[in-house]
This record gives structure tokens, C-alpha cells and sequence, in this order.
């Protein structure tokens, strides 16, 4: 087996990547990072263009095939911040049916191109606390997000865990500090006890 795939999934501010961060210095992994600062239409499609929503999601689908390509060949493990999952996620609950509708095809076909995970890490947080996050770290683009859109996030996620194809480690981070190393031993050594022998 070429290396391990670990992918972090959850709705926004539930920590996927704090976690993936501790992650990496405490397996050791490499991290595929969520390319957001980057992204050139992200802010635009969260303040009221439409128009930039299906190129902000065709630049995350691009950046993401590029991240976890690499899990096929590196022979160490790759944590990502987020699932593979998330672009159909978010695409279904952002675009209209026409962009939906071209998107979708692209993203099924290019799918094959990454690795599935073979551990998923679903992080969740009740709403109280993920908009208290959002709040805290004071992103514009997510201003936005109110409670029913994290409502809908929390259930489709956990639609994805529960049709998860490989060991799913469930935490509710609601009142857990994944800053703290500490906190998340536990989870690393629930990751090495469900990975692959070869990579764990």
C-alpha cells in the first residue's frame, strides 16, 4: 500500500483544521490544507454574486485533486482538513440547479483521480458553539452562515460518516480544546489503531 489517507470532515469552525495541524506533528503526517486564503472568488460568492459561486467551487475541486493525487504515491500518511465529500456539499447547498448541474459531472469524473480516505475523522459541535467560532475568528465570507445552513451542514455530514466506506472516528469538539496536544491524543491513537499496519 502507497501511504494512508486520513480526512477531517465536519461543518465549519468545528476545528477540522486545528485538528489536522496536531494531527501531523503527532502521527507524524503531511497536511493538505483547504486552499481558501487563495481561492480569488471565494469572498464574492458569499456576499451576494452568484456568478462567482460555481468558479469558487471549480478552484476548490482543482486544488483539491492536486493535494490528494499525492496520497496515491507518497509512501507516509496525508491528513487533510477536510473530505473529498465537501465540494458535493457545499455545491448542492451554493449553486443554483443550471451551475449545479454542470458541476457535478465534472467532480464525479474527476473523483477518480484521488485516493479515498482510509480513515474519516467527523468532527462535530453544536450550533451554539460552531457560531461562536465563526464569530471569533471574523472571516467576511462567513458572515453568512446562520443556523439553518449549519443545521444542514451537521446533517449531511453525518449522513457521510454513517455511509463512510472505511473506519469512521467520531468527536464532539463542542467542548473539546483541539489546541491543546493533549487534547487530542486520543484521537491519534484511535487513527493508528485503524490504520493500514504498513502506514500506522
Amino acid at each position: 500500500m502507497n501511504g494512508a489517507l486520513v480526512s477531517i470532515i465536519g461543518p465549519p469552525a468545528a476545528g477540522k483544521t486545528t485538528l489536522a495541524e496536531n494531527l501531523c506533528n503527532l502521527l507524524p503526517a503531511n497536511l493538505a490544507r483547504e486552499d481558501y486564503v487563495n481561492n480569488p472568488f471565494l469572498a464574492d460568492s458569499y456576499v451576494g454574486s452568484d456568478a462567482a459561486r460555481l468558479p469558487a467551487q471549480l478552484y476548490f475541486l482543482v486544488s483539491r485533486v492536486s493535494q490528494l493525487s499525492h496520497a496515491k504515491a507518497d509512501g507516509g500518511i496525508l491528513v487533510s482538513d477536510y473530505g473529498w465529500a465537501q465540494d458535493l456539499i457545499f455545491a448542492r447547498l451554493r449553486l443554483s440547479c443550471d451551475d449545479y448541474r454542470f458541476y457535478e459531472p465534472i467532480a464525479m469524473r474527476m473523483a477518480g483521480l484521488v485516493r479515498a480516505p482510509d480513515v474519516l475523522v467527523h468532527l462535530e459541535a453544536d450550533n451554539s458553539t460552531l457560531l461562536n467560532r465563526l464569530v471569533m475568528r471574523g472571516r467576511d465570507f462567513e458572515r453568512s452562515m446562520d443556523e439553518s445552513f449549519l443545521c444542514s451542514m451537521r446533517a449531511t455530514y453525518a449522513k457521510v460518516a454513517a455511509e463512510a466506506k472505511c473506519p469512521v472516528i467520531s468527536v464532539d469538539s463542542t467542548k473539546l480544546d483541539l489546541r491543546r496536544p493533549t487534547a487530542c491524543s486520543e484521537i491519534v491513537q484511535r487513527i493508528r489503531a485503524a490504520l493500514p499496519q504498513k502506514t500506522g
